[in-house]
């Protein structure tokens, strides 16, 4: 029987204002406590410590069956596909976190809340700000500029850039010249929206005036939840496109051919 611990009277799940400790399911299997939430359907144990998070599950699929051995879909609740498996030896388990910044958040908060997981890394495509990225080139974030309100709505942080986890982020760096991978370091800027109308700043504001390489729609969620909840997270993105020279790859291409990105991050998850 499952029971869902509510330490609230008021509110129902189906709309926001939770505590987090609302959002906790138990059931016993076998006589062991194991959780779940709303949202992720894995039992306590079944996410490893480090997860990469693609925005796709598709993407999630395929670092799975190419990269991970003896991976196990642990997650198929709203089709957030989660797996985990060994790399080298080591577990990792991959999650999609679907699109945007509220959907990241409520993924990665409770991941990092609820599933112990100590470090995430997402690995996502990026449309080009400076015209010297070209596609398929690597960035890692070294920073994230957003005029998102969810990290003041989600904690009352009213700074406008968020950042990545140092040690994390040295990792990847060490991965990615151990391969012999070129890597642009950068801020990146995350968007609330993907279709601007005219008059709207372009990427020359972004570029010139915030100093961001690229854009892409979910790391500045990621960074904060794991600010406030003392976490490590980072964010690798392959180059899909460019606003500078409207160079693109194809829906296809971004779901199956990044896989430089996915080797730098699954090396940098195993590293001590």
């Amino acid at each position: 029987m499952l029971k869902w611990k509510k330490n609230r009277t008021r509110g129902c799940f189906c709309r926001s204002m939770h505590d987090s400790r609302d959002l906790v399911m138990t059931t016993k299997k076998g006589g062991n406590i194991i959780m779940a939430t709303p949202h992720n359907g894995a039992e306590k144990g079944q996410i490893a410590k480090s997860v990469l998070m693609p925005g796709d599950p598709l993407r999630a699929k395929f670092v799975a069956e190419h990269f991970l051995e003896d991976a196990k879909l642990v997650n198929t609740v709203r089709n957030a596909y989660a797996y985990t498996g060994t790399y080298k030896g080591k577990p990792v388990s991959v999650m999609a976190s679907g699109m945007g910044m509220p959907s990241i958040g409520i993924y990665s908060y409770e991941l990092f809340k609820f599933y112990d997981v100590e470090n995430i890394i997402r690995i996502g495509s990026a449309g080009a700000y400076d015209g010297n990225l070209k596609v398929y080139d690597l960035v890692l974030a070294d920073s994230c500029f957003s005029e998102s309100n969810y990290a003041k709505l989600q904690s009352g942080d009213e700074d406008e850039i968020q950042y990545p986890g140092k040690e994390l982020n040295a990792k990847l760096e060490k991965a990615a010249e151990e391969l012999n991978l070129p890597l642009h370091v950068g801020r990146i800027h995350s968007g609330d929206v993907f279709y601007y109308e005219e008059g709207q700043p372009g990427y020359e504001y972004y570029r010139g005036e915030k100093d961001c390489l690229c854009v892409e729609m979910e790391s500045f969620a990621l960074f904060h939840n794991a600010k406030v909840l003392g976490k490590n997270a980072a964010c690798i993105l392959t180059i899909s496109d460019s606003l500078v020279t409207h160079e693109e790859t194809t829906a296809e291409e971004r779901q199956n051919a990044f896989t430089n990105m996915m080797q730098v991050a699954l090396e940098a998850a195993i590293a001590e």
